[in-house]
């Protein structure tokens, strides 16, 4: 990336859908059948591109063809908002990566993450020899601290997801808070003066461990970043539709969505 854009961030969606994407299996709603390429939501994940790096915040089930799909050829680090199913189930498509830059790839998670991948992926963190590839990878414990991320400064923004606590990223101007059900106070400190914020925004109707479309357009009122991204959207939300009742300066995320923000 040439010096003048050395402190612009490049954000790429690779997946705003739910845990389950949409369409959904086995669903023939609106939406699940819907021709709007926008109503086509992989589960959730963001690229981001800074200074000739690459950075991928969760590699879900979908990784692999979001990889592709946007023409990533290669990978720096990855940070982990939480453990679920739908944001890790896709860490064996590091090897590639592996193979072609012929390095390990530094991972970042808090402790109680990392211990649901070491579970998960006992293979991966297995110390004898094998005979097959595996993911080689090396681990980087975060805790409410910022850290550095090839030149990337990284605050870890503590949230809950129902009862349980996730994480979601601050990076300059830009946050990406997704699988949240409430923003403690704290954390809510650390997300003002911003340009880009991505909002977890599963659907209208109340969900013990997801923010709506109200609760989260009243963190916008209370944050009042420049620009809002909804994400983690189910099949009860028609692109179309539900953009024409948000306000300007708040829209839906969809794949393949491209942003550029100041980190610096």
């Amino acid at each position: 990336m040439a010096e003048r854009d050395a402190g612009r961030l490049q954000v790429t969606v690779l997946g705003s859908g739910t845990s389950v994407g949409v369409p959904t299996i086995g669903c023939s709603c609106r939406v699940c059948m819907s021709s709007d390429p926008r109503d086509k939501r992989l589960r959730p994940s963001v690229l981001l591109r800074h200074n000739g790096h690459a950075v991928v915040i969760d590699t879900g089930p979908d990784f692999r063809q979001q990889a592709l799909r946007s023409h990533l050829d290669r990978l720096d680090a990855v940070l982990f908002t939480h453990a679920h199913a739908d944001h890790i189930l896709g860490i064996d498509d590091l090897r590639p990566y592996n193979f072609h830059q012929k390095r390990v790839i530094p991972i970042y998670a808090a402790e109680p993450t990392f211990e649901v991948i070491r579970r998960v992926f006992a293979y991966v963190f297995f110390s004898g020899e094998t005979e097959s590839s595996r993911p080689r990878v090396e681990t980087h414990v975060f805790n409410t601290e910022p850290f550095e991320v090839h030149g990337l400064n990284v605050q870890p923004v503590p949230l809950l997801h129902g009862k349980a606590s996730v994480h979601g990223f601050r990076i300059g101007r830009f946050a990406y808070l997704t699988d949240h059900s409430e923003i403690p106070e704290e954390s809510l400190a650390r997300l003002r003066d911003l340009d880009v914020l991505f909002l977890d925004a599963l659907r209208y109707k109340p969900h013990p461990t997801h923010s709506t479309i109200d609760r989260s357009l009243k963190y916008v009122e209370q944050l009042a970043p420049r620009r809002t991204y909804f994400t983690h959207i189910s099949h009860d939300l028609l692109h179309q539709r539900a953009e024409e009742l948000l306000p300007p300066n708040v829209r839906l995320a969809y794949d393949g969505l491209e942003i550029e923000v100041e980190v610096a």
